[in-house]
């Protein structure tokens, strides 16, 4: 994942500056290619002994939820929280979302046993997951709107430049098992996010020239491996204490948190640069507008860090602390 992270980062910057950016969509056309055709050589075919019938009032409120949610976010980045439609889709979306929680409550095989939900380390796992994947990923899309609108640089330098926050989710990736097995899982969340959330809120003290670079690029390392510590962490909580065969559902809750968290970051982040910069787009407007992003980045870590304190604390935690 850290190595796929790291070659979409500078590969987007390199298609968008050769080619187009058009073409950072149509490479995924080969790569979806190449998996279907490579798939089922290497993948043993795998059957329930029963197969579920599909809880179809299920799966279409969560899906039309979070598509409402995400919808009203993405408004909300474009044309300010006060927008209609932004208001109306996290409306329905959040109604949505209700229903899709009361139809699980009721269903005879449902999409997502609640009482998997109300497990502890599901629950506040996958709640740990979304920031994870709503602060790291949200900061890309800030430090590139830095380096190429108030710095200049083209889409080629602001990708190549991520390659060193590629390296620290790698990193932090080969890091994260280590230091698991040496202390627990709930430390390894809470180390890894206060060290994102120290990273994050260094780059508030970017300025307008290209010297900050001095600054971005040790900071981007160094919370991209807390990230990775985070992610891990966030992966074994969001899986553990559940029977095996209720592990592909554990494991596809943990994709859809990371899935949304990818998707509702960036539009969060953009609404606040936005109202920040007041809709100027002068480079110390928009250097503003991301260090106040920057801001409620590293608060929203320091949250989830809060987080795990609270609710993921065993026994183990608290005999070493």
């Amino acid at each position: 994942m850290s190595a796929g992270f790291t070659a979409g980062a500078v590969l987007g910057g390199v298609l968008t500056d050769l080619l187009s950016w058009r073409w950072a969509f149509f490479v995924n056309v080969p790569v979806a290619l190449a998996v279907l055709l490579v798939a089922p050589a290497v993948i043993a075919e795998s059957r329930p002994a029963a197969r579920p019938r599909i809880d179809l009032p299920g799966a279409l409120s969560v899906t039309l939820g979070l598509l409402g949610v995400v919808y009203g976010l993405t408004r909300a980045g474009e044309h300010g929280w006060s927008e209609p439609l932004a208001l109306t889709g996290l409306l329905a979306g959040a109604v949505l979302l209700v229903v899709f929680y009361r139809v699980e409550r009721r269903a005879a095989e449902p999409l997502v046993p609640v009482r998997v939900l109300r497990k502890r380390t599901v629950a506040w796992g996958n709640l740990l997951g979304l920031l994870a994947f709503v602060t790291e990923t949200s900061l890309v899309y800030l430090l590139t709107l830095y380096m190429q609108k108030t710095l200049g640089f083209s889409a080629l330098a602001a990708g190549l430049s991520f390659g060193v926050l590629g390296a620290g989710t790698v990193t932090g990736g080969m890091l994260a098992p280590k230091a698991i097995a040496r202390t627990s899982t709930t430390a390894v969340l809470i180390g890894g996010g206060l060290l994102q959330a120290v990273f994050t809120a260094v780059l508030v003290f970017l300025g307008d020239t290209p010297a900050s670079m001095g600054l971005l690029l040790p900071a981007t390392f160094l919370g991209g491996v807390g990230n990775m510590l985070v992610i891990v962490g966030f992966m074994v909580t969001a899986t553990t204490g559940l029977p095996d065969h209720e592990q592909g559902l554990a494991t596809g809750l943990a994709s859809m948190s990371q899935q949304v968290g990818i998707t509702m970051g960036t539009p969060i982040m953009s609404a606040i640069v936005t109202a920040t910069a007041g809709g100027a787009a002068s480079a110390g407007a928009i250097l503003h507008g991301v260090t106040a992003a920057v801001a409620v980045n590293a608060v929203l870590v320091l949250l989830g860090v809060l987080l795990a304190a609270v609710f993921l604390r065993t026994r183990r935690d608290r005999a070493h602390a």
